[in-house]
């Protein structure tokens, strides 16, 4: 008896490292080069995610076709994105989950029309270069809502942003959906203004962290602290402009690795501390501006075939981890 009970209890406890050791497995986060981001280095590499409980392995994936199957498979435990972009990726069989606002544009997207072109309804029959699917479609699809247009009311040409900038400059376009150098650029020739920019719409572009409705719940403590390390490396990098700059250029790497540039690209966008989030999220009972976002995306995105789906915006927001 003494010997089964001694085999009992080798066999409980293998089963209990074992648990642990797959509770140890390090929180994969997919993200791509943006600045936005930015303060997950920071957590990084000041011990915050070790502090809050968490090992995280930051993952770059540039491409959000590949990010997004890659946390459907399971093969990370969640990525970093625009609001809308995560609404292309629903369907039937897979849903996700929005977890924390991480930034938000201000500025860094914009609109440069022709001079005669003074309010997005003159827009209207007019030749626009953007990158279909993206959120420059977003991001115009919403401005012409509020004007009372659609789409379809002006004449599209997909391309990649700078593209659509450069042919802005080049005088092939009435007006471009884009972002730095070419905003710059745009209003800068002799044919251009700036017609609007993100600053005007915040809230509106906005970068959160995602996962699955399965990572959330066999994840949820880590997600947590995870939230909570982005709180204090955003806190740090308020206190620290100079210093943090230097450990998100690093970390971030890629053409934003010059602490000079990055700085320069940050001031287009605004980091979302705890404060923020709360308002943004709100609370299941009296959700905030997310779901207007959200409603916003699923509204264009039916209006031009994209979104299918039927969902109610609310059931998409993890609401215990900003408000844990």
């Amino acid at each position: 008896m003494t010997v089964k009970r001694h085999g009992w209890i080798a066999a409980a406890t293998a089963l209990l490292l074992g648990a642990a050791a797959a509770e140890a497995e390090p929180l994969k986060l997919a993200h791509s080069t943006w600045v936005g981001y930015g303060p997950l280095f920071i957590a990084q590499e000041k011990g915050y995610f070790a502090e809050e409980g968490v090992e995280v392995e930051l993952v770059n994936m540039e491409d959000v076709k590949i990010r997004f199957p890659a946390l459907a498979a399971g093969k990370i435990d969640a990525l970093v994105t625009t609001v809308d972009t995560m609404l292309n990726f629903l369907s039937e069989d897979q849903s996700y989950r929005y977890l924390f606002a991480l930034d938000d544009s201000r500025g860094g997207d914009g609109i440069v029309a022709r001079k005669e072109i003074k309010t997005i309804a003159d827009l209207k029959g007019r030749t626009v270069g953007y990158t279909e699917g993206s959120v420059s479609q977003f991001f115009l699809g919403v401005l012409l809502k509020q004007a009372g247009l659609r789409l379809s009311d002006v004449k599209s040409q997909n391309m990649t942003a700078g593209d659509a900038g450069a042919a802005f400059v080049a005088g092939r376009l009435d007006a471009a959906v884009t972002w730095e150098p070419w905003l710059t650029r745009g209003k800068q020739a002799p044919h251009g203004h700036l017609l609007v920019d993100s600053s005007a719409t915040p809230g509106l572009i906005v970068d959160v962290a995602v996962t699955t409705p399965e990572k959330l719940e066999a994840r949820r403590a880590d997600l947590q602290a995870v939230y909570r390390a982005w709180i204090r490396a955003v806190e740090f990098q308020k206190a620290n402009e100079e210093e943090a700059d230097e450990i998100m250029a690093r970390g971030v790497g890629g053409w934003l690795e010059d602490p000079a540039v990055f700085k320069e690209t940050r001031a287009g966008i605004g980091y979302y501390d705890r404060a923020m989030n709360e308002a943004y999220f709100g609370t299941p009972d009296k959700p905030g501006q997310i779901v207007e976002t959200i409603t916003n995306a699923i509204e264009l995105g039916r209006e031009i075939g994209q979104f299918k789906v039927e969902v109610d915006p609310v059931s998409l927001i993890a609401f215990d981890i900003v408000n844990q």
